[in-house]
């Protein structure tokens, strides 16, 4: 797993927020932004561990906690933290989810008082029917909707709901940064690059994740206007991927049934 990348900063807001990737399980990271009086935010934590580690190691007190959805390495260490610490809960609204705190839907915005800050709530259906996201500006918390390079599985939507969400993360501004939940770019580029082999947008993500996970650093986060250069799942309407999905099984030229082709094809992908 790799150890947490150094804090990214942002001046955005009344007070300077720092962005860190904390390690959990295999492949997750947990991320968590504070500011510079000592509050903390964290999103989707599967283990309470790591967090209450890093709350100590930077000498920080958890005020709010995000959730993007219910499986259970994303909410595992939700009940412990919120017992020990009392933080703002803000949660998809799903009955798998849990304890006390606010139930979020699609469009509303969020006013943070721990960190200051202000997020917008987007629904991205799909990996679960309830999965949502949070803009905090510039950061996107997408969860298990969006990967580096790819998407994550349709377990209870359809290619329609994912067509969708991608829609609407593919709308935010290009400078936003993808903070998914999952280190898992560099199998993602094998399948992508499978699909799109000239694109050098893609060949030039790939090489510049290897030599960060070679330095064991996280491969996260990433502008969005770098997906969109480079991850199959945000560009269907590209004449590459419009062709590889004809070929693997598309039954329609539409956008939904192209997503639903590459979705299909990268579940039963073996590189």
């Amino acid at each position: 797993m790799a150890r947490p990348d150094r804090p990214r900063r942002s001046h955005r807001g009344p007070c300077p927020v720092q962005l860190r990737a904390i390690p959990a399980f295999a492949d997750n990271y947990i991320w968590m932004l504070s500011d510079d009086l000592g509050n903390a935010l964290v999103v989707d934590p599967g283990v309470a561990g790591p967090v209450e580690a890093a709350l100590q190691a930077h000498e920080l007190r958890l005020r709010t906690i995000l959730i993007t959805h219910h499986h259970a390495d994303h909410i595992g260490g939700l009940q412990a933290l919120a017992a020990h610490h009392h933080p703002a809960v803000y949660m998809a609204d799903d009955a798998r989810i849990g304890g006390d705190g606010q139930r979020v839907h699609h469009g509303e915005t969020l006013t943070l008082a721990a960190p200051a800050l202000r997020a917008v709530v987007l629904a991205l259906p799909g990996h679960t029917r309830n999965h949502v996201a949070y803009h905090l500006a510039p950061w996107l918390f997408c969860g298990d909707a969006l990967f580096s390079l790819g998407c994550g599985r349709l377990f209870e939507g359809t290619p329609a709901d994912l067509l969708l969400s991608m829609q609407r993360i593919a709308a935010l501004p290009p400078d936003t940064l993808v903070c998914a939940a999952h280190e898992y770019t560099l199998a993602n580029a094998t399948f992508a690059l499978s699909v799109e082999p000239d694109n050098d947008a893609l060949r030039a993500r790939r090489e510049h994740v290897q030599s960060l996970r070679a330095r064991d650093l996280p491969s996260l986060p990433v502008a969005l206007a770098e997906e969109r250069a480079s991850n199959p799942f945000l560009r269907w309407d590209a004449p590459t991927v419009r062709a590889w999905c004809a070929a693997h099984g598309a039954a329609t030229a539409s956008p939904a049934a192209c997503l639903g082709a590459l979705r299909a094809g990268k579940d039963a992908f073996r590189a």
